[in-house]
């Protein structure tokens, strides 16, 4: 039965939304797909072509002719990445930061007229049941692996764990050298020292018992605001939904301890923790070129608002 209603559905809805049809629904040359790469590229400046593929589940050689298909009506350019020459790097054109833009200008129409004719106590319901339908299939293609994480406060030993963990994670997969092992040092003892326990916290993720991430929320400069730090998720617990966890974690910390935004620092080259963060609301808020940990980097500033 359950497989009947949910095959009934998916039905109802693409037909309601004009999946079958995009292009029609929303009066634009693009297919359903091609809309949702150019959303992708738009809303993460600097995207590789593995990430796309991965982020979007596609099939490697047909995201290659849609990207070539692309370039042809100069929507985007491609290169090698500067970090890694074997990976293959992807950015909007004007001409495709236009066409992203209108898309996402239409879709935003459609929705809006969608919704207009809901009451809003019904359109509550909606979004409700719309989120509750997203985090149990969430919760499914994590596997029952995800009954095997835990999210807890420090114990002994835990921050020192954090500083080795994120120096020989940074040095194996970007080559980053000690100086971002000082900066985190320098962060976690700052902390250690004078933290403040009601508006600043730090989470530990296990995995079957054993340290899988961290996170650390602290105060920032600006008034009302907190800052994410650290954020880490080892390589051999990737893919259980641990990042989205420990974030989801600094979200709620900061919403309860009345901050009104919650800001973090990144650099483009992390683009795992990127999606992370734009699954959690984040947004792009500035970017500026940087020298740092011995490579050049783009450094990138996120911004969630958090005002009720």
């Amino acid at each position: 039965m359950a497989v009947k209603d949910v095959r009934e559905f998916n039905r109802f809805y693409t037909n309601l939304i004009g999946a079958l049809d995009y292009s029609r629904h929303l009066h634009t040359p693009f297919t359903l797909t091609e809309a949702r790469v150019l959303y992708e590229l738009a809303h993460a400046p600097r995207t590789d072509a593995a990430d796309l593929r991965v982020e979007l589940s596609l099939d490697a050689g047909h995201l290659s002719r849609m990207l070539a298909k692309f370039e042809e009506q100069q929507l985007v350019t491609r290169g090698p990445s500067e970090q890694d020459a074997r990976r293959q790097r992807i950015a909007l054109t004007t001409r495709g930061e236009e066409a992203a833009s209108l898309l996402e200008e239409r879709s935003q129409d459609a929705v809006n007229t969608l919704l207009g004719p809901i009451p809003p106590d019904d359109r509550k319901r909606l979004t409700e049941a719309m989120r509750t339908v997203r985090d149990i299939l969430r919760e499914d293609q994590r596997e029952p692996a995800a009954e095997r994480v835990t999210v807890r406060g420090p114990r002994p030993g835990d921050l020192g764990w954090a500083i080795e963990r994120n120096a020989a994670v940074y040095a194996a997969e970007f080559g980053w050298n000690e100086e971002y092992e000082v900066l985190v040092a320098r962060i976690v003892a700052d902390f250690a020292a004078s933290h403040d326990p009601q508006r600043e916290a730090v989470w530990i993720a296990e995995l079957d018992g054993e340290r899988a991430g961290c996170v650390f929320c602290v105060r920032d400069e600006a008034p009302g605001t907190a800052r994410l730090r650290l954020l880490l998720v080892d390589p051999a617990a990737r893919g259980h939904g641990i990042g989205g966890r420990l974030v989801a974690e600094c979200v709620a910390f900061a919403l309860a301890a009345d901050y009104t935004a919650l800001v973090l620092w990144t650099n483009d080259v992390l683009s795992g923790a990127r999606r992370i963060y734009q699954r959690a609301g984040f947004e792009l808020v500035r970017e500026e070129a940087h020298h740092s940990f011995g490579h050049d980097l783009v450094g990138q500033d996120w911004r969630l608002d958090l005002a009720r």
